[in-house]
């Protein structure tokens, strides 16, 4: 039998159980290993006996187990993630991070509302000590993203949530971007292309990757000359990697960079219709 365990370890220790990112790079660092070395759990296992042991280690203070040690703890979070509200994201688990260490917001389809943009300027402004990086984080086969990419293309669908005003505020803001994802599909692959059987789920993971690359954009915008950057990923349920689409890059895996500007929104989306996973699907 198979087994990996995951194991939260507690040591007593008069240095931090993992270095502190000084900056934002060492911030998106840590994170892209974090989830590598999750991703990669399976990979070491050959034998049908063999068992696999992840440790994340846990600094003392982050749960409050200092000797003499009293009153509230302090957040010290290194980035802030907005993740959409899917039960099979685990936010820390998926980075390899334990208690404290991330600033988690999760919504259904990851959006940016006004009570996410508040809780990420609290965030901001209450731990700028310690908070170096803002991560929008998409998954694939979405649920919110998957719903608006099926009333796009079968708009009869949209009667039936139009009473549901709570839904509708979530569908409206995922139809411009399914909208802007159909317009380059079809510019790039031309119109047949919604002909294709593999079209729908193109869109959808288009849409995904897009939602959180626009979401990522309107975030560095928001804080404009702060000194915290902003970067998105998708990530993806069947191989547990963080994936972004990047031009002229074989490998895809990680988080990126928000686009800064229009320039950067025309490189983007054509990184993700030249992509590997987009161009899978309607082969």
């Amino acid at each position: 039998m198979k087994t990996v365990d995951i194991i939260y370890r507690y040591e007593a220790r008069d240095t931090p159980a993992k270095p502190f990112p000084s900056d934002s790079d060492g911030a998106l660092l840590r994170l892209d290993h974090g989830n590598r070395d999750f991703a990669a759990l399976l990979d070491h296992i050959k034998d049908e006996g063999d068992a696999i042991e992840q440790i994340i280690p846990v600094d003392p203070q982050d749960l409050g187990l200092l000797p003499g040690e009293t009153g509230t703890l302090k957040q010290r979070p290194f980035a802030a993630i907005l993740g959409c509200s899917d039960a099979r994201v685990p936010i820390e688990l998926i980075f390899n991070e334990g208690p404290n260490d991330l600033f988690v917001i999760r919504v259904a389809g990851n959006g940016l509302g006004a009570e996410v943009l508040g809780s990420l300027k609290y965030a901001a402004e209450q731990l700028g000590g310690t908070l170096k990086l803002i991560v929008v984080l998409g998954h694939s086969g979405c649920g919110a993203l998957t719903t608006a990419v099926d009333v796009f293309l079968n708009p009869g669908d949209y009667l039936e949530l139009a009473a549901k005003h709570s839904l509708r505020n979530i569908l409206d803001r995922s139809l411009l971007v399914v909208q802007a994802s159909a317009n380059k599909l079809l510019t790039v692959f031309g119109p047949d292309i919604a002909r294709n059987p593999g079209y729908r789920q193109a869109l959808i993971e288009a849409s995904i990757v897009t939602n959180a690359a626009l979401a990522a954009y309107s975030v560095q915008q928001e804080f404009g000359t702060s000194d915290l950057r902003a970067v998105y990923g998708v990530y993806l349920l069947e191989t547990r990697q963080v994936w972004a689409p990047r031009l002229g890059n074989v490998d895809e895996a990680g988080l990126a960079a928000a686009p800064r500007d229009l320039a950067g929104f025309v490189d983007f989306g054509d990184a993700v219709v030249q992509s590997k996973r987009i161009t899978s699907y309607i082969k």
